[in-house]
């Protein structure tokens, strides 16, 4: 297989039949991503012979794949004809696959129109991951996401509209203690706004290539504690008013405290949770430090 770095996926696509169709991220700018900062190269998309071959490879693994994933973080920004090409060739060589995912920032989602995502739906592609960090405009502009939440709640539309299933991911700890209460109050807002079919929290690890590691070095970032960083995951389960049935997990390595919950039937029960723990301040409730990783 051509695999340029590491593999990156979501949580969820571990048994995928992961393609790599583009290297590294066409925005490279967040604060807090490490992923492709040490890549020798720039964004670049594959040519069409590398990833054919890298798919007849992986075809020929007689796993008997019932989902593929293409990689890295900007495949969505790929011409919609390129994208068909791609997961049509992949049904063809794995008839069991049952659907192809994706990441897809708001930047890419924006740039598609309703027929095309429609194509791509039509096509087998089921869940396209959006990541958006965080709510709170300061927060997100601090972070250099490249987004905010008015361009965010619009995409989001489009991929619900589409009938397309939607997966955000927000940081916990991403505003540090100066914003820590108003990142978790708009993240939870936003998050209610948007009512993707799935969300999940991930807690920001500093890593030491990254912009974060600087501003943490110098003082300028403070993480949240354990307990407020579960604080902050309280504030956006209670802010989190879905309009449609949304699955919320927390359950990723980076979590203290794996939680797993249907909202909006399960939020009181969550809530009721995470006050137990909070009030407790018991550490051995959580997950110890030398479990958690990206």
């Amino acid at each position: 297989m051509d695999y340029v770095g590491h593999v990156i996926r979501p949580p969820s696509e571990a048994y995928s039949m992961i393609i790599q169709v583009t290297v590294g991220c066409s925005h490279n700018m967040c604060t807090f991503c490490g992923t492709y900062k040490d890549l020798d190269e720039r964004f670049r998309i594959k040519n069409w012979e590398t990833v054919r071959r890298d798919i007849d490879e992986a075809s020929g693994y007689r796993h008997g794949f019932k989902r593929a994933f293409l990689a890295d973080g900007d495949v969505l920004i790929l011409p919609t004809d390129d994208i068909l090409r791609i997961m049509n060739y992949i049904k063809k060589k794995n008839p069991k696959i049952e659907n192809i995912n994706m990441y897809g920032n708001a930047k890419a989602i924006m740039r598609k129109t309703p027929e095309e995502l429609k194509s791509l739906k039509d096509a087998g592609l089921g869940v396209i991951y959006q990541g958006i960090e965080s709510g709170n405009v300061d927060v997100l502009r601090r972070i250099k996401k490249g987004a905010f939440p008015d361009r965010m709640k619009e995409s989001a539309a489009k991929v619900i509209e589409s009938g397309i299933k939607l997966s955000q991911t927000v940081l916990l700890g991403i505003g540090g203690t100066e914003l820590s209460h108003e990142h978790a109050r708009d993240t939870g807002r936003l998050l209610g706004e948007m009512s993707p079919d799935f969300a999940s929290a991930l807690t920001v690890m500093i890593l030491p290539n990254t912009e974060l590691y600087r501003e943490f070095k110098e003082g300028r970032f403070v993480l949240p504690g354990k307990f407020g960083l579960l604080e902050e995951l309280r504030i956006i389960i209670k802010n989190m008013q879905v309009k449609r049935k949304c699955y919320f997990t927390s359950n990723h390595a980076s979590n203290y405290l794996p939680i797993k919950a249907n909202l909006p039937e399960e939020q009181r029960s969550v809530l009721n949770l995470l006050d137990k723990v909070l009030e407790s301040k018991d550490e051995s409730i959580l997950k110890p430090e030398h479990m958690r990783a990206l």
